[in-house]
């Protein structure tokens, strides 16, 4: 079933047209914006790799995360500097940084659903029948540099567009400080997540903070 959805992909694509509405939508962006396949394909690949139950090495955790969730960030930023070139490859390093940091908040917040019911180990060399204390440290200074790096480029992003990844940065953000005070044994219990009021102070704080460039 996935190779035929790759396939309606391509050819939607290509002829610029597909009955399927969210492949006909998708191909009209990736035309206009003349987003790279690459980014595409390996996407794809991706996706294709959480068909099996894995454990990653260093090197496959990190091509898993460039094509679940960088190139996502650049696909994403090919739309948002809407043909500025020069401006893509500037922020091109903080997108995909960007969307590592959510992948890897998404791996910590899913980790006990991901191993157990799914069968899957994302961090690499880490064993999580024995999660300790200093592996989740590890993995959140990693996110805690993809976050910093991520800012910077969100700052320089044009105005149009802003806002909408400054809430979902800030949202991330938050779910991040709630995972850090929690231990390692309580993210393999329970999944962590941000209440819905929260969500929406943080949205209204951002637009404020947006329209004074108080970011």
């Amino acid at each position: 079933m996935l190779q035929e959805f790759k396939d309606e992909t391509y050819k939607a694509l290509d002829r610029k047209i597909s009955v399927n509405p969210i492949l006909h939508a998708f191909q009209m962006v990736v035309n206009k914006y003349s987003i790279d396949r690459d980014l595409i394909d390996k996407f794809l690949l991706s996706m294709e790799q959480d068909l099996n139950d894995i454990q990653y090495s260093s090197a496959g955790y990190k091509e898993y995360i460039v094509g679940s969730a960088e190139v996502v960030g650049l696909m994403c930023l090919k739309v948002f500097v809407n043909g500025d070139n020069d401006l893509y490859f500037k922020l091109e390093e903080p997108a995909r940084r960007l969307g590592a940091a959510f992948q890897k908040i998404n791996f910590l917040r899913d980790v006990k659903a991901d191993y157990q019911e799914l069968g899957r180990t994302y961090f690499p060399g880490v064993d999580l029948e024995k999660f300790t204390p200093d592996e989740k440290l590890k993995i959140e200074e990693d996110i805690q540099d993809d976050f910093e790096c991520a800012l910077e480029g969100i700052i320089k992003l044009p105005s149009s567009s802003r806002l909408g990844v400054y809430v979902a940065y800030r949202y991330y953000f938050s779910l991040f400080k709630k995972i850090k005070k929690v231990s390692s044994d309580r993210l393999m219990e329970e999944r962590i997540r941000v209440p819905n009021t929260k969500k929406l102070f943080i949205t209204f704080e951002s637009m404020f903070q947006n329209q004074f460039n108080w970011i």
